[in-house]
């Protein structure tokens, strides 16, 4: 999708290990909190998500890929957006069952895809993400995830003909 609009991909886990590999100041304070075992702070993911923001490339626009996955970070995403004069167009819901996901999770073959965590994740997703649907429901376009990417590709397209 980034490639056919033109704009960046930025997703928060990519955002973590760029920071992460080269040390930088958001980096590092991250890496303090993923060493004691704890999440890494809102604050701190915003911040790497401003700055991606402040990249040149991001001009244009950009796809958002891991965030916001709380209320905080959606409401500390819009302050964002408003401070730099910016407004999602839309919030695509990727729909597929839990099976599915623990399927296609587990066929990573990443050692830390067990069932057990997989179901973990998907209850914390349940608790803490969810809820946004609801938040973005003015923007929420829900799209059937099962099948080829290329043809989830081109339903994605379809629904945002709409918005």
């Amino acid at each position: 999708m980034a490639e056919r609009l033109d704009v960046p991909h930025i997703s928060t886990g990519d955002l973590f290990r760029a920071n992460l590999k080269e040390q930088t100041p958001l980096g590092v304070e991250a890496q303090k909190y993923m060493d004691a075992g704890e999440l890494v702070p809102d604050e701190v993911t915003v911040a790497m998500v401003r700055e991606r923001f402040g990249e040149p490339d991001a001009a244009k626009g950009f796809i958002l890929d891991g965030f916001p996955r709380t209320a905080p970070q959606a409401e500390a995403l819009q302050a964002l957006l408003d401070e730099q004069g910016l407004a999602l167009d839309a919030v695509v819901e990727f729909a597929v069952s839990d099976e599915v996901v623990v399927q296609r999770l587990l066929g990573r073959g990443r050692s830390d895809d067990t069932e057990d965590v997989i179901r973990r994740r998907q209850q914390v997703y349940r608790d803490d993400t969810a809820p946004l649907l609801e938040f973005y429901r003015d923007r929420l376009v829900s799209v059937d995830a099962v099948g080829p990417v290329d043809e989830v590709t081109e339903r994605v397209f379809g629904a945002l003909k709409d918005v």
